[in-house]
């Protein structure tokens, strides 16, 4: 024994007079929110039990607060503990139910046990234990949306594209991931500027890094013309700078042994095979603008990024971000899913979006047959539809121009879903409207004629004005002839 000889004596004496206690409180794996527990505690005596006591410890354990209370003075189901004859070692055992456990259940609580003290029954001694109930809730939604959208598109610079999967209301948080056309995919740590926010690192594996994605259905003249484009002599073609994957491409090739200000000198597409269809020698730097060098035939480098926020409720907000280098010609109608892991799930949660280019939008004009005066709208009609059947994700811009003249507001431009042309005049009927739709994926125009048909109601009022101002003349010149007369009169 560790302990001195006159320390032990000592406890030989307390445990002599007094008797022993032990508490012990059987611990228990996380609740799913809903379900029903029992917390058991386990104590050991060979005294004479007083009561027990459970609480629910709050306020960061400044606050107890009394859930049960056994006091053996007022119950006779535990009699035979009073047999001051038994001397043996007995164990029982107090529970406590807890049905649909909720978020407020989650804590520490704690089994107090008091024993009479053999000494003097005036006397309780007591003993206590403690367990931490964890809740866990599973994530109430999830959600994939695009960053920086809507966005116009750019086929001249290259554009790196963010994929952001937002997870509420879990508890703890969920592990998420990501995949491509149902492949895990293999992500690289994003560093946060400003050190914001937690990283993870590189994680999940899987990539499909041995299926190059230039097997993707192409197009094979704008195949064989993105193609013709790459670095022939390096071995391998050329990638956008991903140091930085929270800033856009500038258009310049990040290839190892290129020199800067490559693009678009005369000799880069030296080799390649002209256009079928070609009759002319077009100048090397509108081919490269025309098919830009920064397009990739093999797989990008994604990026990861992981933050989590605690809300109010006690849940907390996940969100995960994908980085990589946008390639259209590769990326339209490709599958991204993000996937959520949480031990309260059976099963992962899953949203999953088409990223598409947008197709020709439907537009409707409200009146039907607009007149001269009335207030006109030119609305995109519905939600778009991609080449696939889908919903076009990400959202379009939709940018409004009049062709050969500016808005009737004088604007030469206007975004949005919606076009108002307030008390439209007669000058703009047969007016041409073009609707743009793009995304970072495509742009494609749609063109709407304006009628303007006469206004009956104004027309009747300058038909009365027309008619008090021929009364009007008629009028003074009548009174002009009565004057002249009058003055003839008098001379005479």
């Amino acid at each position: 024994m560790s302990c001195a000889f006159s320390q032990c004596l000592i406890v030989y004496i307390l445990d002599l007079a007094v008797g022993y206690l032990t508490v012990t409180l059987e611990s228990l794996p996380p609740i799913v929110i809903g379900d029903t527990v029992t917390l058991k505690c386990n104590f050991r005596t060979d005294g004479n039990l007083r009561e027990i006591v459970w609480f629910r410890v709050t306020e960061g354990g400044s606050a107890k607060q009394k859930i049960f209370t056994y006091d053996a003075m007022f119950n006779s189901n535990f009699s035979h503990m009073e047999d001051l004859r038994r001397r043996e070692d007995l164990v029982y055992q107090s529970t406590v139910r807890l049905p649909e456990v909720q978020m407020e259940d989650d804590g520490p609580y704690e089994c107090h046990v008091g024993i009479y003290d053999k000494a003097s029954r005036d006397r309780v001694v007591l003993a206590s234990g403690t367990i931490v109930l964890t809740v866990m809730v599973p994530p109430k939604s999830i959600s994939v949306v695009a960053a920086d959208c809507p966005a116009p598109f750019n086929r001249y610079e290259a554009q790196n594209f963010t994929l952001i999967c937002i997870v509420m209301g879990g508890k703890p948080a969920p592990m998420v991931y990501f995949k491509r056309d149902s492949e895990l995919i293999e992500v690289f740590p994003s560093i946060m500027e400003g050190g914001g926010g937690q990283s993870q690192g590189r994680g999940l594996a899987g990539l499909r890094g041995s299926r190059p994605l230039i097997s993707r259905d192409l197009d094979d003249t704008k195949l064989k013309k993105s193609l013709s484009l790459l670095d022939q002599d390096q071995g391998k073609p050329p990638r956008l700078d991903h140091d930085t994957p929270g800033t856009r491409g500038t258009g310049k090739t990040g290839g190892a042994g290129e020199e800067p200000g490559a693009l678009g000198e005369p000799g880069d597409v030296e080799g390649s095979e002209p256009s079928p269809t070609t009759t002319e020698v077009i100048p090397e730097t509108v081919v490269s603008r025309e098919f830009p060098r920064w397009v990739q035939s093999t797989d990008p480098l994604y990026y990861f990024q992981h933050r989590r926020q605690v809300s109010s409720d006690g849940t907390m907000e996940v969100r995960a971000m994908l980085t990589w280098s946008l390639n259209p010609q590769l990326d339209n109608d490709a599958l991204f899913s993000c996937e959520v892991k949480h031990p309260a799930l059976s099963m992962p949660m899953q949203a999953e979006v088409t990223l598409s280019a947008p197709r020709g939008p439907k537009l409707s004009m409200s009146p039907g047959k607009a007149k001269v005066g009335d207030t006109v709208r030119i609305t995109v009609q519905g939600l778009q539809i991609s080449s696939t059947g889908n919903m076009v994700f990400p959202e379009p811009l939709f940018t409004w121009t009049r062709v050969g003249g500016h808005l009737l507001d004088g604007r030469e431009d206007h975004n949005g879903r919606e076009l108002v042309l307030e008390r439209v005049p007669a000058e703009l009927n047969g007016s041409m409207f073009r609707c743009t739709a793009q995304n970072p994926l495509g742009s494609t125009d749609t063109h709407t004629r304006l009628i303007v048909f006469e206004n009956p109601r104004l027309k009747k009022g300058r038909q009365h004005f027309v008619a008090d101002a021929a009364y009007c003349n008629e009028a003074l010149e009548l009174t002009t002839m009565l004057l002249m007369l009058a003055v003839t009169w008098e001379m005479t």
